[in-house]
């Protein structure tokens, strides 16, 4: 299922007030579950993608602390480089569950450096350092959903 049709389910969502769908198409599976709203049930667990219509259409500052924006109008770019999201999905640390983070804080990184995993589409997306540097801050929560452009870490 490609992202236009992801995009257009999600709008869908949203304007009609539904508190959830899911569609099947052959063997992928998409729940949208809107925040706020429980799940109906439990599901058999198959492929599947789940998408929180809150977080694909709320600003970051009302995620929570997942995600801090300076309030002075000028963004963290003057204290280093701030890595953003390339894409819409799930923000992980570590390669598994159990496994030492990719990056912490004050930790050196080089360019190249794998600093996280964005999973989008049940495919594992390592996101990799631009530039050398030390992690200042980082600025989502392990297993949070990110949308693209979205800062994630500061490399000072």
């Amino acid at each position: 299922m490609d992202l236009r049709k992801l995009k257009k389910l999600i709008d869908l969502v949203q304007e009609s007030g539904i508190s959830e769908l899911e569609i099947t198409e052959g063997e992928e599976k998409v729940r949208i579950n809107r925040a706020g709203f429980p799940a109906l049930g439990n599901v058999a667990p198959a492929p599947a993608m789940a998408v929180p219509v809150s977080a694909a259409v709320a600003p970051a500052s009302s995620m929570g602390a997942a995600v801090t924006e300076p309030s002075d109008g000028m963004g963290e770019e003057t204290d280093g480089q701030t890595v953003k999201s390339p894409m819409v999905g799930i923000f992980y640390r570590a390669a598994s569950p159990g496994a030492e983070a990719f990056a912490e804080v004050g930790q050196s990184v080089n360019a190249g450096d794998t600093l996280c995993i964005i999973e989008a589409m049940k495919l594992l997306n390592e996101i990799e350092a631009e530039t050398s540097g030390t992690i200042k801050t980082v600025l989502v929560e392990n297993g949070q959903p990110v949308e693209y452009g979205q800062p994630l870490f500061v490399i000072a």
